[in-house]
Parts: structure tokens; sequence; C-alpha cells
């Protein structure tokens, strides 16, 4: 893993002014966000740099305004949760350069939090336009980058800045590189990778750098038809990219090549329509799966087998679940193999990390998100890092 510097190495910041890059696109309901653990993850930087004497300013996009203000858009909207989240007051301030910042800075007393507007507000954040940076720059002292989930755009407040002030890692950002490197950079081996969603043409990408990382790759969900309809099996009318069998057989041939096993499921639970609990539901061989039946989970057979596997393993990447998991009984196979999963890792033979929108919620579902090594809750951030390419953000951090 590429060296980067922490809040361990800024030294005295009494007095100072740190620019924290930090997560605040918080999913709103009824003018409240309804989940704020991005904000929790950042909590820690904040209050540290703060407690330490730090004049703290948040930089952070909400929604995409297209480098337009738009009330509805303002970081404003989530100061209450912010608030409520570091149990601290702080000064909203409605731009992020210039005068008005400038005047702020000097209300702000050491160890004071200062929320500046949304970034994408201005044209010049996604385009990283070094004249927007510089403008910025000019208020802070040094920059801290404790979003992870934003590493991957290579914008003024995520790359651009890092070049202009001393750049260190918040303690979420640097959490979340120590867990990924543990994970594919220098892992303890066998590795496995569960890749789970709906579409292969998602994540081939992902697929394609794995097979050359790990020993074990196991497909779930619905692109596994796709593979699974490569290898000569009628998938009914499952979801199913035909157009791709030959991408998929690409794709089992280099893994063959690289010495890792793909797993795909040879029992299955089928229905005629997705439905909860639909009186069709039943499990059967992935060869005889009818003409006028859908596959929407894997079968408690290949999840005993691919149980066993886990337990040969020592690592273990995860993204995307085994079936539709939102409705039940689909859930059952990524229920029970996140339950194995977790279990091993709390036994101290697991280092499990997962991310994805649809992988926490389904760790969630099955109430062991808190017993995996690590949960990324990067979306796009995590989906790149799996597809093995390198991250703006996470790059301008380098020492």
């Amino acid at each position: 893993m590429p060296k980067f510097k922490t809040l361990d190495d800024i030294g005295d910041v009494r007095g100072k002014v740190a620019l924290v890059r930090v997560d605040l696109n918080l999913p709103m309901k009824d003018g409240r966000a309804t989940d704020v653990t991005r904000v929790q993850a950042s909590a820690p930087t904040i209050l540290e740099l703060a407690d330490k004497g730090a004049k703290v300013l948040l930089l952070a996009h909400f929604g995409r305004p297209k480098g337009q203000r738009h009330s509805t858009m303002s970081t404003s909207m989530v100061q209450g949760d912010v608030e409520r989240v570091l149990d601290r007051e702080i000064m909203f301030i409605p731009e992020v350069a210039g005068p008005v910042v400038e005047q702020a800075i000097g209300i702000l007393r050491d160890g004071d939090i200062g929320l500046l507007d949304n970034v994408r507000f201005w044209p010049g954040e996604e385009a990283n336009d070094p004249e927007f940076a510089e403008a910025i720059a000019a208020h802070g002292d040094f920059y801290v980058n404790d979003a992870f989930s934003a590493a991957h755009r290579a914008h003024a407040s995520t790359e651009g800045l890092a070049h202009l002030l001393p750049a260190y890692a918040g303690r979420a950002m640097e959490a979340e590189l120590t867990a990924l490197d543990k994970a594919l950079g220098n892992p303890e081996t066998p590795v496995a990778a569960v890749v789970g969603g709906a579409k292969v043409s998602s994540k081939l990408a992902v697929l394609e750098h794995l097979v050359g990382k790990v020993q074990h790759l196991i497909i779930g969900g619905g692109m596994a038809n796709t593979f699974l309809a490569a290898r000569g099996v009628d998938v009914g009318k499952s979801l199913c990219e035909h157009d791709l069998t030959g991408t998929a057989n690409t794709i089992l041939d280099t893994a063959c090549h690289a010495g890792c096993t793909v797993h795909l499921p040879y029992d299955v639970v089928v229905a005629k329509e997705f439905a909860a609990n639909p009186a069709s539901l039943r499990t059967c061989n992935v060869h005889e799966v009818a003409a006028d039946e859908m596959i929407l989970d894997v079968g408690p057979l290949a999840v005993e087998a691919l149980g066993d596997v886990l337990k040969t393993c020592r690592t273990l990447v995860w993204n995307g679940p085994m079936g539709a998991f939102e409705t039940e009984p689909f859930d059952a196979a990524t229920v029970a193999l996140a339950r194995t999963a977790a279990a091993l890792t709390q036994d101290g033979s697991l280092v499990s990390v997962a991310g994805g929108g649809d992988t926490v919620a389904a760790l969630n579902h099955a109430g062991v998100a808190r017993d995996f090594t690590y949960i990324s809750t990067a979306g796009g951030a995590f989906l790149e890092w799996m597809e093995g390419k390198v991250l703006p953000g996470v790059a301008a951090l380098e020492a």
C-alpha cells in the first residue's frame, strides 16, 4: 500500500485552519437525514482536530447541483444533523472561498467548527479548476481528506487541494485504506471474493480484476445466471444477459489459467413469479429450472458448500447479495453465508471486508454488519477499488 500521512503526522494544530473534506451527501426525508453513518464516520477526525485547537472548516458536496446554487442542496440542510452527531454547535458559511470565508475564520475561535456551503455550487469543483482549488486553499494551513466515498473523483476538493497544502488522511480514510490493503493489497491467503448483484455488465471490470487476485470467486445474484447460461444451463425466464455469455466464458477461462476457482450455484430457489412466498416456490438443481421459472436465490446445498469454502480462506471481500434479498424468502442464501462469514471473523480466522450500498443493506438485514472486520459505506469508490483502478483522491495523499 502506498504510504500516506495521517493526523499523527501533523503536529501542533492550535490556531491553524484545517480544510477537511467529508461526505455529507446524506439521504433526506422531511428535512432531516434518514442515515447519518457518513457523519459518524468522520466525527473522530473532526473532533480530534477541534479538540486540539484547530479551526475546522468542513468541505462537502450535497446532491448534484451541476455548478449552480439550489437552496435545497445547500449543506445548511444537514447542519442540524452534523451538530447532533458531533454534539457541537457549528457555524454555517455560505461560501467556500473569498471574503465571507475569511471573515468567518476571524470569528471562529480555536477549536470551533465551520461548515462551508456545497462545493459543487461552483463549476470549478467538478472541473478540478486550479484557480478554484487555489482560492479554497488560500484559507487553510493544511488539508485532510476523510471522504473515501468521493476519492474516485478528481475534483478540486478531493484531489486539487491535496497538491496545494500539506495533505493528510483523516481517521475514516486511514481505516478504509488500511482495511482495503488487508483485503486485496497485501492479504493473507487464500482470498475469497463474493460478487453478487443483478447484472454482469455492471461489474465486468470487477470480475476481470478479481480473477487475478483471489483464489475463490463466488458469484451470486442475477449475474450468476449469465455465467450458468454460458455453461449451457437453461435458466428459464431468469434475469440473464445472454449477450454477455461469451464474455462470461472468457472470464471463466482467465480464472482457470490464474488458478482462481469460480463458484456458481448448483441448486437454486425458483418461482414462476417474483413475489413474497409465492405458491410456485421450489428448490431444484440448476439443470431442472423450467422454462416458465426464474432463479431468485442460491439453494441451501450450494450455500452450505460455499460456507465450507470460506472456512478454508483467510480473507474475504464481499460486494453484492446472493439473491433477491429484499424479498423473503429470497434472502436466505445471503443471510446464511453472511452469518457464516461473520462467525469466522469473530473466531479470528477470517478478515472480512465488505462494501457497496446493497451489500451494507444486506449485511444489516442479516444482522452481522458489526461482526465483519470492516464495512465500507462507499459506493462508486469501493467498486472502482475492486476494479483495481487508481483513485485520484487517494493517490493525491501519497507521501
